[in-house]
């Protein structure tokens, strides 16, 4: 699931939760959407962890550059 996903599930749960006055026999449509809104924020929270570690910060591989010192030798 990506972080769509995740968004989508938690604005589902709190829609269910916040913005409805359904009854439905044996089923507590608020605790359902608690739930959603926790599994949404479970994922947003493992999706940022996972996208964290794959940014992983390569140096360049520039050459790096060696200056010699030159010696006259007074000919």
């Amino acid at each position: 699931m990506g972080l769509g996903g995740c968004i989508i599930l938690i604005a589902v749960g709190a829609i269910l939760t916040f913005a409805t006055d359904w009854k439905l026999d044996g089923i507590n449509l608020d605790l359902v959407g608690l739930i959603m809104m926790a599994v949404g924020l479970i994922g947003v929270a493992t999706f940022t962890s996972i996208a964290r570690r794959r940014r992983v910060v390569v140096p360049s591989a520039a050459p790096t550059v060696v200056e010699e010192e030159r010696r006259d030798r007074g000919y």
